[in-house]
């Protein structure tokens, strides 16, 4: 399996070579989301960098307010007193209104990364081939759309504000310090070396749990989604109680996890109350005692005490902050995953336009062999001529959709050339190819939206007369205009559900309207009634006329209208003849047509 971890079953044991890969890669998109956005986070630093300044200096004001405003106004002179007052109170409206500045910055920024990470999600995975679909399960793809940029926004939204915050905070707390009291600052510098320890444990620990912590939730979300799917198979087999059983596997799996990650943090925050408890005592007991030999003043102690305390006070934060980083980067390697996946049929760096397709298909010394499956075409050599109808007839297996699906070039061929009017599928243009190549398959798929929507699909700019004249030449006008608003009724709505066959009609009417070259039917009229697919074929007799059709049908009456029929056993032709000319023969065609007929009688 791929470092991505992509393909296959979800993982959570990585060597170090894979983790460093990985977080390469994650870092390498993080910063091609932020590149776009780097001026506004540069006017974010600065503004968090000014309001932390104004936040710091409160205890250096409260020192100068005690050592020497009291002693002033102990002679009767307030001014030192009032102006140390004054400019705390200037310095804590400017710390919250640059907060308050920050604060919208920094949403307005995380909202266009979430912006930009969902789009190239959503069209990445729209571009990768087939190929990736049928391995990827969709419950993953969900999970990586939903629950992982939901990881990613709650860093974001909270997450970033405190590291930054927090970061910032300590550092001018520190540097502060050392300026008000040099002794008390090479304390807290002491106090580091355990928290830098207690730190690196976590962080070892905690970073494998996060990542297990995304996997169950993967799994979850794709059992959850296959059986919501299936559920009609769920049903049919009883399947209930195994579900429920794996479900509550992996929902204690989850949790079995995240109750890892809990006792991690019950030590890990209290390991930092800890520390800084202790070192606020030390700060406290060296400064007294530096104090009654006058060798540090009592507003400088306080000012040591108030910083050393402030300096840990963001720790509890950070610690929640590296929750969610955690999980926020256990969810961005995955996502990094899917959007570094290349398209298994990429487009031409040089497409060749083809505005005016005729039809002729041509095969080319073509082999054809899936990933992880035999060889399904050995060397395949095929003329298909414009206009010409091709029924493709064979047994499970014989390779009559993958014949299809390279045609439609959802996948390329190991070896040799796929050609339309002599161009390698290849070298054109998405959008010529798409124009030219329209199949429809046994699986008919409704979108959202009225039945007139549906159909317009194969032609987004098309009327509704013709999108009528589509619906009447497959049949499919007289049950459109029974629905509740005809073509307007909303297939996804009570009362406009529509049955399978209905279903497949529709699809028929898009494909019809989409007008291709080349039109493939792969098993697409095996959800029809008899009395439907009478009406399709009537329709297909007119609308298949001076264009190239393939037609695979295991129904032998589908196959009548068809100009030529290929026999194919094991990727290769063993028949090719007219259907009149099969049946009177002796071979494989003429055998199973003898038995559809029987079975009619």
């Amino acid at each position: 399996m791929s470092v991505t971890g992509v393909q296959g079953e979800e993982r959570d044991d990585f060597t170090k070579r894979e983790s460093a890969q990985m977080r390469g890669r994650s870092l390498r998109l993080l910063g091609s989301l932020l590149h776009p956005l780097r001026w506004r986070v540069g006017l974010a630093m600065l503004v968090v960098v000014v309001s932390t300044g104004a936040q710091v200096a409160g205890p250096a004001l409260i020192a100068i307010g005690i050592d020497r405003g009291l002693p002033a106004l102990l002679d009767q002179d307030w001014v030192p007193l009032a102006a140390t007052g004054a400019v705390y109170i200037v310095t804590g409206v400017v710390g919250a209104l640059l907060i308050a500045w920050y604060t919208v910055l920094s949403a307005r920024i995380s909202q266009a990364i979430l912006i930009d990470l969902r789009k190239r999600v959503f069209l990445h995975t729209q571009k990768l081939s087939l190929e990736f679909h049928e391995s990827y399960t969709s419950g993953r793809i969900i999970s990586r759309q939903t629950s992982d940029i939901d990881a990613i926004r709650e860093l974001l939204d909270d997450g970033i504000n405190q590291l930054v915050q927090g970061v910032l905070y300590m550092v001018f707390t520190a540097v502060a310090l050392f300026a008000v009291d040099g002794v008390s600052g090479l304390v807290l510098f002491v106090s580091l070396v355990p928290l830098a320890v207690l730190t690196r444990w976590f962080q070892v620990r905690s970073q494998k749990l996060f990542r297990q912590s995304r996997v169950a939730s993967a799994r979850m979300i794709v059992h959850f989604v296959e059986t919501m799917t299936g559920i009609r198979a769920v049903k049919a087999f009883r399947k209930e109680k195994r579900n429920e059983a794996e479900f509550g596997r992996l929902v204690e799996e989850y949790r079995d996890v995240n109750g890892r990650v809990i006792q991690l943090f019950g030590i890990f925050d209290p390991g930092l109350v800890l520390i800084g408890n202790v070192t606020v005592a030390i700060v406290l007991l060296v400064g007294g005692f530096r104090v009654a030999d006058d060798q540090l003043t009592i507003g400088a102690l306080l000012a040591a005490l108030l910083y050393t305390r402030r300096f840990f006070d963001p720790m509890e934060e950070m610690a929640m902050f590296y929750n969610s980083y955690q999980s926020a980067a256990a969810a961005l390697e995955k996502i990094s995953g899917v959007l570094e996946e290349r398209p298994g049929v990429p487009d031409p760096v040089q497409p060749v336009d083809l505005w005016t397709a005729r039809g002729e298909v041509r095969f080319e010394n073509v082999q054809f062999a899936y990933k992880t499956d035999r060889v399904i075409l050995p060397q395949f050599d095929l003329v298909m001529p414009a206009g010409q109808t091709i029924a493709l007839v064979g047994s499970t297996g014989a390779g009559k959709s993958t014949l299809a699906k390279l045609i439609s070039r959802f996948y390329d061929p190991t070896e040799g050339r796929v050609l339309l009017d002599g161009v390698d599928l290849r070298d054109l243009h998405p959008k010529d190819l798409r124009r030219a190549i329209v199949m429809v398959t046994q699986e008919a798929y409704l979108f959202s939206g009225s039945v007139a929507d549906n159909i317009a699909i194969g032609k987004p700019d098309a009327s509704l007369e013709e999108i009528q004249r589509a619906a009447r030449a497959v049949g499919a006008h007289e049950f459109i205009e029974a629905l509740p608003d005809g073509y307007d009724t909303d297939v996804n709505k009570r009362g406009g559900r529509v049955s399978a066959g209905q279903r497949q009609l529709i699809s028929f009417a898009r494909a019809f309207l989409a007008d291709p070259a080349v039109l493939i039917l792969d098993e697409a009229t095996s959800s029809l009634d008899i009395p439907s697919e009478r009406l399709v074929q009537e329709g297909l007799q007119t609308l298949l006329a001076d264009r190239t059709a393939v037609i695979i049908a295991h129904r032998l009456s589908t196959v009548a209208i068809a100009d030529r029929v290929l026999v194919m056993e094991r990727g290769v032709v063993v028949e090719d003849g007219s259907p009149d000319d099969l049946i009177g023969g002796t071979g494989r065609f003429a055998q199973l047509h003898a038995a559809w007929r029987d079975s009619l009688v």
